[in-house]
């Protein structure tokens, strides 16, 4: 087994996600006490949140770039940034590595064609609906990408920076994503997206009416199947939990 090596902390509400789910999908596949082998190297995500605030790109992607080396350093066979957003940094995090880095894109995208859908709706934070790094990977893979109304786009937001990595997770902000999904769906959305990984603890599959596609859980099939050495295998259209 290869190591993984994650670089976390954006929020630590998502990379303890990432960090159970990794090892329990190890489990599932190999069975018995085996659990993943993977480094963690986890920041301060005040110090990223007020660079994204800044639109301090640049200098964020210097940042986890460093860090990135670090995990390659501590013996990590291939890298994944356990965040939606902060790939808006991944070609400066990419330079710096011997080592693969995962894009979370490329296994969302490879979820949603083997699904055959064309048309996707996409919820993340503001930066990930409103900048091309996300929706761009999906559209070069063939698929429209249906982004929410402005009203709807500061919704999700705060419910993501106010809430839920703070670990809140409130019954009234789960209906009102429910009504931005139909919303989407209503403009010809034919599933939708999870972008951010902190939405995956608000909603999932049996929230919504559309097919469902968690990028927290589908980029680490993607880290599984790489680090067990079984790149060519697809991960499934949706993840139920």
């Amino acid at each position: 087994m290869k190591t993984i090596g994650l670089l976390g902390g954006m929020s630590w509400e998502s990379s303890a996600l990432y960090y159970r789910l990794l090892n329990e999908s190890v489990r599932e596949r190999l069975g018995g006490l085996h659990s993943a082998r993977c480094v963690l190297l986890s920041v301060d995500f005040a110090e990223i949140a007020r660079l994204q605030t800044a639109g301090d790109w640049a200098r964020a992607g210097e940042l986890l770039a460093a860090d990135a080396r670090a995990l390659q350093a501590a013996g990590a066979d291939l890298v994944v940034l356990c965040t939606n957003t902060m790939h808006v940094v991944a070609d400066a995090v990419t330079e710096g590595l011997d080592v693969p880095l995962l894009h979370i894109g490329d296994s969302t995208a490879e979820a949603i064609t083997a699904a055959g859908l064309t048309r996707i709706g996409l919820l993340g934070t503001r930066y990930t609906m409103e900048q091309p790094f996300l929706a761009d990977r999906l559209s070069d893979a063939g698929l429209e990408v249906v982004v929410p109304d402005d009203a709807d786009r500061e919704l999700v937001h705060r419910v993501i920076y106010e809430e839920l990595v703070l670990g809140i997770v409130r019954e009234e902000s789960r209906a009102a994503y429910r009504e931005v999904v139909d919303r989407l769906v209503a403009r010809g959305a034919q599933g939708v997206v999870l972008g951010c990984t902190e939405i995956e603890l608000l909603i999932g599959p049996d929230d919504v009416d559309v097919p469902t596609f968690p990028t927290t859980a589908l980029h680490v099939a993607a880290a599984v199947r790489a680090a067990l050495g079984e790149g060519g295998a697809q991960a499934p259209p949706t993840i139920v939990r």
